[in-house]
């Protein structure tokens, strides 16, 4: 049952591809997913992304929002996310550490990389860079 409370986190992910949707839902099944707000790109308005997050650039990798406003992506995001939920918090802790989140982001890029032959047609738009091509 989500929270009446502010939520802890706000999580920006790309609901048109499978493998984000996928990942997305096996958090969102967690304890303390209540108090996370998932945004869908696919499904979202301009409002919901903030004047300093663009359509593109939250598309092109995971964005997570602190209830403090400030923007976080990739592993930085993820780190955030784990440490929203008790299951993942000591993981989330130690992914936020400045050796393992450069590594995990190295990690991220390379995901982002294969990404694109996941991504499922009915996507609202298309990937940065992809000059409008599905």
């Amino acid at each position: 049952m989500p929270s009446t409370a502010a939520p802890l986190l706000t999580l920006y992910y790309d609901g048109g591809c499978p493998v984000c949707t996928r990942e997305i839902g096996f958090y969102r099944r967690r304890r303390g997913a209540g108090n996370i707000r998932w945004i869908d790109l696919a499904q979202c308005t301009d409002a919901e992304l903030g004047e300093d997050l663009s359509r593109e650039a939250a598309y092109a990798r995971l964005h997570a929002r602190l209830p403090d406003g400030r923007l976080l992506s990739g592993a930085r995001a993820f780190a955030a996310l784990w440490q929203a939920l008790p299951a993942f918090r000591l993981a989330g802790r130690a992914a936020a550490l400045p050796g393992v989140v450069h590594g995990l982001e190295w990690g991220y890029r390379g995901f982002l990389r294969l990404r694109r032959l996941w991504r499922r047609e009915a996507a609202a738009c298309p990937l940065p860079g992809d000059g409008g091509r599905r």
